[in-house]
């Protein structure tokens, strides 16, 4: 199937129309499929290899993790029958539950577990850290293996059960095999539903079928955690990039889902009958503007506090939201209303003039700045023009470069120069669950090139701060790290937070089982058939 947009369908009429629809129209009894417009299409099929969500959705929909948290956010086993901890607290014991099965038929094993651990280490920021303290993970037996840890470390289950991305996803020990920077050859997972591979259109739709030999837990499902219990037979994936397109469909009952309605179209999706327009994820989603250490001007921190300082984040917010209803403005990183939330380091106000001070210490030269805008996801499509203005408004030369997010999503991976294909700005967003500590929080990651996340930001002294606090068991003292944290993240200006926001799905009222939680699962839903 092809993408579908707004001129394609106002193209349409009469009997074209309806031949069109029916692929995608109200369903007749029989198979229960579900039709859905993601945030994005699906290219990147690794969830390990990227953070981009749309990876981490399709990553929960065919694989299983270890851990898992439930809708009060704490860490439940889920592949895991039962762990236990040494009295020096250095070795943890996990046992897996039986009936594990990969959708080849072979049975999970622990060197899959150790294996699947090992490629994500290399990864996430988690994933790293929890690497730094361990001395060794091995297996016991088929079903049973040990980690232990140089020192004692609070954040062991943590980290297994991280709920976003890079989520910990179990896969067979000879595809965790593939290099942690390489696509896997094969998307053969042990989760609730299967990857129809023979119907993958990249970018365009995805198809899932459910996985008749998974053997759920025994707990009521609870956000990721729980009894992952399949309702419908069939999920499939479709990228229609014309929201209003999109909505259109939804009132016509030919699709039955929107992951991330636009919040301007809010309205009208509440004043349509039979759909329903609900907030599942209740810490909701931050925003961040992410500059290239690499690369001239922003290799320079004078010239990286001039953009902090340029920048008004309500106009983010007016920009991106446009409803105070929906959007926070907070310099908190570690999102606010939590334990970790401070103002710390964050200008009260823009200050034009300080910017350009900054720009005329740090020796601008007036270096293009290449800022990578996405065109098809519409939560941050908006972010980049914002961001341009306030950068030519202190005299920097900016080129906001158009592409769609995949791309854009493959081309920040890159650290070659601009004329190489490279780039100097982007724009993302998070679940607030992804950035709720200086560890799990990647803009705060401060390894450089061979650990960092995209921008490679490098510090040594937000490095030690990150792992003081990965050691310390005190919560006040934990608050004053990541306080110290944030300080230092701004001083150097690790990234800038564009504003917190929530954003609810949009769906028909036939869907009912929607679990509440950072990322959109399809285990628990059903679907009436009329």
């Amino acid at each position: 199937m092809s993408v579908l947009t707004r001129r394609d369908f106002g193209k349409l009429g009469g009997a074209a129309a309806l031949a069109v629809s029916l692929p995608l129209g109200a369903q007749a009894a029989g198979p229960k499929v579900l039709r859905c417009v993601m945030h994005s299409g699906l290219r990147i099929t690794d969830p390990i290899i990227t953070t981009a969500y749309i990876a981490r959705n399709h990553g929960y929909m065919i694989y299983d993790t270890l851990f898992a948290v439930d809708e009060k956010l704490q860490v439940q086993p889920q592949m895991v029958d039962h762990w236990e901890m040494s009295a020096d607290k250095l070795t943890y014991s996990f046992t897996l539950r039986p009936g594990l099965k990969f959708h080849d038929g072979a049975p999970v094993t622990s060197a899959d577990c150790i294996a699947s651990i090992q490629r994500w280490g290399k990864r996430d920021g988690m994933g790293q850290k929890l690497m730094d303290f361990t001395a060794a993970l091995t297996a016991v037996d088929d079903k049973s293996f040990k980690l232990v840890l140089k020192e004692p470390y609070g954040l062991v289950l943590a980290s297994l059960g991280k709920p976003s991305s890079n989520v910990p996803f179990i896969m067979p020990a000879r595809i965790a095999a593939t290099p942690a920077d390489q696509n896997v050859p094969e998307e053969i997972g042990s989760g609730p539903f299967r990857f129809v591979k023979a119907e993958f259109q990249p970018g365009s739709k995805v198809v899932y079928e459910k996985n008749p030999d998974y053997v759920p837990r025994n707990e009521p499902a609870s956000s990721l955690a729980g009894g992952k219990v399949v309702k419908l037979d069939r999920v499939e994936w479709i990228n229609i990039t014309d929201y209003q397109t999109a909505v259109n469909a939804l009132a016509n009952n030919e699709i039955d889902y929107i992951e991330q309605p636009p919040h301007d179209l809010l309205p009208i999706l509440k004043s349509t009958d039979k759909v329903v327009v609900k907030d599942y994820n209740p810490l909701g989603f931050v925003g961040m503007c992410r500059m290239n250490w690499l690369l001239k001007p922003f290799d320079n921190v004078k010239i990286r506090q001039a953009v902090l300082h340029a920048i008004n984040q309500q106009d983010w917010a007016d920009a991106q939201i446009g409803n105070p209803d929906y959007s926070t403005v907070t310099g908190a990183m570690f999102i606010a209303k939590t334990p970790f939330a401070t103002e710390a380091g964050f200008p009260p106000k823009p200050d034009p003039a300080l910017a350009k001070q900054l720009l005329k210490d740090g020796g601008y030269d007036g270096t293009p700045v290449v800022i990578m805008q996405p065109t098809d996801l519409a939560i941050v499509t908006s972010l980049g023009p914002v961001t341009a203005q306030a950068l030519r408004n202190i005299g920097m030369n900016v080129d906001l470069q158009s592409m769609d997010w995949q791309a854009l999503v493959g081309r920040r991976a890159k650290q070659t120069p601009v004329s190489e294909g490279g780039w100097n700005m982007f724009h993302t967003t998070w679940a607030a669950a992804d950035v709720l500590n200086p560890v799990a929080n990647l803009g705060v990651n401060g390894r450089g090139k061979t650990g960092g996340w995209f921008g490679w930001a490098e510090d040594a002294e937000i490095e030690k701060q990150r792992d003081a606090f990965a050691r310390e068991t005190d919560p006040a003292k934990q608050k004053q790290i990541a306080e110290d944290v944030q300080k230092r993240a701004y001083e150097i200006v690790t990234y800038i937070p564009t504003g917190q926001y929530t954003m609810p799905y949009a769906y028909r009222d036939s869907v009912s089982g929607i679990l509440a939680g950072p990322a959109p699962v399809f285990w628990n839903l059903d679907k009436k058939i009329a």
